[in-house]
């Protein structure tokens, strides 16, 4: 689905200008991106390269050096956490949910930025709890401990605990991360199941092939900074992956979705033991 086609707003969640690093170090410098409304994003590019620093500064997770992220029209830096917890839901990566915690108990815990010594638990909260697990597939869990289940079934229930929050804009920190290729489908399938009920989802990935797949829009990233961004029929391609991987691959269509399949042939380029004294390399394969 272009997002031209689908007649997008503006997007609610942006960077502009922004730099962020750790310590000494930049990760990321004068950045802008806007995350388009409605649409699922995939923000790919090599180990290193930013992916997780940006979106943990879209979550407010860091604070950027320069610039601001700007959040349904406001510098989200200048929000309260816990206004920013009722917009956003944020999954990170490998979260660990506390020893013997049942799964209602984690997915009850997305209800704290709606409540205060005003407000205190109700029945309101609990069919949001019970909506939660129904719509990730986990209600039949809800008093197993987490720790007991499965990876895919863990992610499902971090899953379940953002969507709790009531938010309609979900922020995704590689959620298929050690999990095998059956998982990772179920985890994905469900984020576009998410997307059909109108959220807007932002995730990392590191399999291009599931990004192209389940994502309506890519950022790619390189060395901190936006190599190319769009819908991944006009985004992948050879000379892109070349660019931001250093791989050479074919892209031919993919057989089951209107969308670009990507086959890898190697890397282009193999430092030899005498490139590390500054001899010029050539292609190991």
């Amino acid at each position: 689905m272009d997002l031209a086609d689908a007649g997008h707003g503006p997007g609610r969640l942006a960077a502009r200008g922004v730099s962020v690093g750790y310590g000494d170090r930049t990760v990321i410098d004068g950045l802008d991106v806007t995350i388009p409304s409605g649409v699922v994003t995939a923000i790919i590019g090599p180990n290193g390269c930013g992916k997780s620093t940006l979106l943990r500064t879209l979550a407010r997770l860091l604070r950027p050096s320069t610039g601001t992220v700007v959040l349904d029209g406001e510098d989200i830096g200048s929000l309260k956490t816990r206004e920013v917890a009722r917009k956003l839901g944020l999954l990170p990566q490998a979260p660990v949910a506390p020893e013997g915690l049942t799964v209602a108990d984690l997915v009850a815990r997305g209800r704290h930025p709606h409540q205060s010594w005003l407000r205190q638990w109700s029945s309101d909260d609990a069919a949001v709890v019970a909506r939660a697990l129904a719509m990730t597939g986990v209600s039949d869990l809800a008093d197993r401990p987490v720790d007991a289940l499965s990876g895919g079934q863990r992610q499902r229930v971090w899953i379940s605990m953002t969507l709790a929050q009531g938010t309609d804009l979900l922020l995704l920190d590689e959620p298929t991360t050690y999990l095998d290729l059956a998982h990772a489908i179920d985890v994905l399938d469900l984020v576009d199941d998410l997307h059909e009920a109108g959220r807007t989802v932002v995730m990392v990935l590191h399999d291009l092939n599931l990004a192209a797949r389940y994502s309506d829009h890519l950022v790619v990233m390189r060395a901190g900074a936006i190599l190319a961004q769009g819908h991944p029929r006009d985004v992948i391609t050879a000379e892109l992956l070349r660019d931001a991987f250093g791989l050479r691959a074919r892209v031919i269509p993919d057989p089951v979705g209107d969308r670009p399949l990507i086959v890898p042939i190697g890397r282009t380029h193999v430092v030899a033991p005498s490139d590390r004294d500054g001899n010029s390399g050539q292609d190991q394969r």
